[in-house]
């Protein structure tokens, strides 16, 4: 494993060249930023294709001195940060670093604690000043007295300079009070503390004048709230319990928190740090432990300067938090802002807790994303835009990042030249294995690219990603082998795999944690063990290593991921599916679209409380994207039917995430006879194209199998010259580049003006790509396009030694389909004709379909043809096996040609036999020297020819 040595942490942040301008002119900088269209025509001879480039962005940055303008750019913010960057050399402007050395950190935090006891700073909208203007309110001796944990927690300037002074202060955020009461040891002719308890004020009052002001200003208040909060106990025996704060606004907050764990005052009262949105209220207030004073006043002997809790540690909290939490703590929304001097607050529900847990973990943010939390999952492959449901897996990591309190994902992108392909099982679904070789990278911070290389149809780009703590130690490193034409499926690709291993360990708690992390190489993912645990899993240890707050997702991984049909029947009961039978089924890579409900019932009872509502609900089948016994049922159902069905797999936090009244919920739980209720009804479903069907069940795709069998053909014929009958967008002929075969001459052929053009575009680039960069790995010297129907005789396409029609004579009528046939083998000629399409029969594994009625016996294969469709809506006929070797056998005996057969996607010896059916036709005989004449003899148009350059 490699060591921490060797990775090179990212480095300190500095002021942005838009921060230094700000800095130096304020609202005077005026950045005007126009867009830029980029129009250009297509490089392929004798095409005129105009292609509209990507929406590009340059910047006029308007200053009292001058004026500049970036450069063209793909985003925005790019620049207008070029702009600014311009500006700022030809003005000589020398950037400094955020962060002060440690020294001038520590007189800056003395300057700033007087500053935050001054007039001034009392009568400013700050969340700070606020708790001391409501301080004023308290009796007594109290009167005036500041929390010192409201000083570390509410000004961030504060908290900055701790961390200058000690990066540790980032995960441990109470060290910030010692260095408040070091600094403030500084002030004592100004401010007081107590050796007692955490507090401090001022010596001298403030003047009357304006504590009477500020008084007037809240005479109009309203006289008492009450404000819903949640009391989460440090035994884990114990449950969380609803509490309601009653808070007079004459009163400080924090006072009847205090009295709520059972203090006089909030002196001693310890604040965690915000919980979810960084602009949020919602924390956790618990009482500091004597332990922790003791520290405090021991000036932290032998140099130690981490504070360590003595007493029991609340493992739900401290989870929740990301900081050690001792004992009971109240999790509350209260507080003052910058907005409003008015006390804002919120409630905070059972539910609202939970979810907010839930939303800790990677499954559990796209759960809410999707606002089905009792239906969805984390997919299992990321696909496209159009048929990922929630947020994106980048989005998604990116939201855990903050909500652990990491960095911002580091995502490396790797450019590699589309090299030949090692041997022909490097073909795989959506992504390419390449030949290693060195490419550009392009760092980029949450999807930000810091350079970006001309991309071109000839690369291909990995992503790496590294997660960081705050404090710049590095915690997890994700380096994918798999390679893709697009830089975004790169990125979301291996955000999804680093997704998919953290989702596995935050439902896999009880597992011990090293026995988890073997699993990481099979995600290609490297550990670093010593920041890992303080890091993200923050208490796991806890209770020999079951935290009970994690475990918000129950549902053990092994049930959904790994499960077969023969277990639905131990998980569901009381399976009914009612309504006619539609023949409209889901089937793999469709999208479904249901309607569901469900509720909390008691079996033998007529209990029953709704807790989750759905009235469109669209996910894909085949990516594990709900939970598996959803999928089972709503596969087993047509359009228009509906069923109903129960489980006993629960889960209470799941529950209580998704219930919006929770009063009930917890007396239903105790039941021995509780179980989960569904009720879906299927509305739509969307068919999804042939090759997401296929992608959906085959690794690697149909297409790509058909390809490598195609290739493998050539390569045992030795052929020199190939035609490919109906090439559409050329996917055949741009694949046979990758590979070194004996060809010097391809062609192919097309009805599709449009999909020759394409054709043309793609091959053209790679061409002269690797003609560019001296290539001669191919044998290649000629390529050429036609445009016309593969029916027609044309001397054009006569004698060439192979020819591959794959998966076109569906596309056309079973008429015209036999007369392509008869034209090919006796015009055409060519030495070799390989011909592949559907085969009708296995349409029942890939569609999933079932009888219409359980009475039917499932060996009845009329039945299951008969709820079969077509797998293309193009498709004008599907043969079966007995028909196409009819066809096939009868056309070769007409022709004097041999025919065998094969096919791709499942076995020959198995039902339904392949998925693919092939049929290779070949000829022993010889070509005859001259060419066979025609009365009515077709002539193809040239849309694209290449040829080699000679030097």
């Amino acid at each position: 494993m490699e060591t921490r040595e060797h990775v090179v942490a990212p480095k300190k942040p500095i002021l942005t060249p838009k921060a230094i301008i700000h800095q130096n002119f304020g609202n005077k900088a005026c950045y005007v930023v126009e867009e830029v269209k980029e129009v250009h025509q297509t490089e392929c001879p004798g095409l005129n294709i105009p292609q509209m480039g990507p929406c590009l962005y340059r910047c006029t940055l308007q200053l009292p001195e001058l004026s500049v303008i970036s450069g063209i750019f793909k985003k925005k913010k790019d620049a207008e940060q070029s702009a600014a960057e311009i500006a700022i050399e030809k003005l000589g402007i020398c950037p400094e670093t955020i962060d002060p050395t440690p020294q001038e950190a520590q007189e800056s935090l003395v300057a700033r604690i007087a500053y935050i006891f001054s007039e001034k700073f009392l009568i400013c909208d700050h969340p700070l000043s606020g708790h001391i203007r409501a301080t004023l309110w308290r009796e007594g001796d109290l009167c005036g007295l500041v929390p010192l944990s409201v000083i570390a927690v509410y000004d961030a300037k504060i908290f900055s300079l701790c961390r200058c002074i000690n990066p540790e202060v980032e995960s441990d955020p109470f060290l910030v009070i010692s260095y408040i009461m070091r600094a403030t040891a500084n002030l004592y002719q100004f401010l007081a503390t107590s050796e007692r308890h955490l507090w401090i004020r001022r010596q001298s009052p403030y003047p009357q004048d304006i504590i009477e002001s500020l008084m007037k200003e809240d005479d109009g208040s309203q006289e008492c709230i009450q404000v819903a909060a949640i009391r989460i106990p440090s035994s884990v025996e114990q449950s969380i319990e609803d509490l309601t704060l009653h808070i007079s606004l004459k009163e400080y907050y924090l006072d009847i928190i205090a009295n709520e764990l059972g203090f006089q005052d909030a002196a001693n009262i310890l604040i965690s740090r915000s919980l979810g949105k960084a602009s949020s209220e919602t924390r956790l207030f618990f009482a500091a432990p004597k332990s922790y004073l003791l520290d405090l006043y021991s000036n932290f002997p032998n140099g130690k300067e981490t504070l360590y809790f003595k007493g029991s540690l609340n493992a739900r909290a401290s989870y929740f938090a990301g900081q050690n939490i001792i004992g009971d703590a109240i999790l509350a929304t209260i507080g003052y802002t910058r907005k409003s001097r008015d006390l804002f607050y919120e409630d905070v529900t059972v539910r609202l807790y939970y979810r907010m847990l839930l939303g800790k973990t990677p499954g559990g943010i796209y759960k809410l994303s999707r606002e089905a939390i009792l239906a969805s999952e984390l997919p299992s492959k990321f696909t496209t835009r159009a048929n990922w449901r929630g947020s994106l897996p980048r989005d998604i990591l990116c939201m855990f990042c903050r909500q652990h309190r990491l960095s911002e994902p580091l995502f490396s992108i790797t450019c590699h030249p589309f090299n030949t392909l090692s041997g022909l099982s490097g073909l795989s679904g959506s992504c390419l294995k390449v030949a290693e070789s060195c490419g550009n990278v392009i760092e980029s911070v949450n999807g930000v690219s810091v350079t970006t290389p001309k991309s071109s149809d000839s690369e291909l780009f990995k992503c790496e990603i590294k997660l960081f703590s705050r404090r710049g130690d590095l915690i997890l490193q994700c380096s994918p082998k798999d390679c893709y034409k697009k830089q975004n499926d790169a990125i979301q690709n291996a955000s999804l795999k680093l997704l998919s291993w953290l989702n596995k360990c935050f439902k896999s708690m009880i597992v011990p944690f090293e026995q988890l992390c073997q699993t990481a190489d099979n995600f290609n993912i490297q550990i670093y063990y010593e920041n890992i645990f303080t890091d993200i899993f923050v208490g796991q240890s806890t209770h020999n290593g079951q935290l009970d707050a994690i475990q918000c997702n129950k549902l053990v991984e092994s049930i959904y991921r790994n499960s077969s049909c023969d277990m639905l029947g131990n998980i569901v009961n009381s399976l009914k599916i009612e309504g006619p039978y539609s023949g409209v089924c889901p089937c793999n890579g469709s999208l479904p679209c249901i309607r569901y409900s469900v509720s909390l019932a008691v079996e033998g009872e007529n209990v029953k409380e709704v807790i989750e509502v759905c009235d469109e609900f669209e996910f894909e089948v085949g990516l594990g994207a709900v939970v598996f016994y959803i999928e089972e049922v709503v596969t087993q159902m047509s359009v228009g039917q509906y069923a109903h069905f129960t489980t006993n797999l629960l889960t209470s936090d799941l529950i209580f995430a998704s219930a919006d009244d929770s009063v009930k919920m917890p007396s239903l739980l105790s039941s021995k006879d509780c179980c989960l209720e569904y009720e879906i009804s299927l509305i739509k479903v969307t068919e999804p194209p042939e090759e997401r069907m296929e992608q959906a069940l085959f690794s690697p795709p149909l297409s790509k199998q058909r390809v490598e069998f195609a290739v493998q053909q050539i390569l045992e014929s030795h052929a020199s010259t190939l035609i490919d009958f109906g090439c559409g967008s050329g996917s055949l002929l741009e694949a046979l580049l990758n590979y070194p075969t004996s060809l010097e001459k391809m062609a192919g052929v097309d009805i599709s003006q449009k999909g020759l053009s394409r054709a043309a575009k793609i091959l053209n680039s790679k061409l002269v790509t690797n003609s560019d960069a001296g290539g001669q790995w191919t044998s290649i010297k000629s390529v050429i396009l036609y445009e016309g129907s593969i029916t027609n005789f044309g001397s054009q396409l006569h004698g060439f030694d192979i020819g591959t029609c794959l998966e076109v004579i569906e596309h056309m009528d079973e008429d015209q389909a036999c007369l392509f046939g008869d034209v090919a083998l006796s015009s055409f000629r060519p030495r070799i004709l390989i011909v592949s399409t559907p085969n009708f029969e296995y349409n029942v594994v890939l569609q999933r379909s079932n009888p219409p009625s359980q009475e039917q016996e499932e060996s009845d294969e009329k039945t299951l043809l008969q709820s079969c469709k077509f797998r293309n809506h193009d498709h004008k006929f599907e043969w079966t096996r007995e028909q196409f070797r009819q066809w096939a056998c009868d056309l070769a005996a007409r022709h004097n040609y041999k025919v065998h057969f094969s096919g791709v996607g499942g076995s020959a010896d198995v039902e339904p036999g392949f998925a693919s059916q092939i049929a290779v036709f070949k000829r022993d005989w010889k070509l005859e020297d001259d060419v066979l004449k025609h009365a009515d003899e077709h002539h193809y148009n040239v849309i694209w020819e290449w040829n080699r350059k000679i030097e």
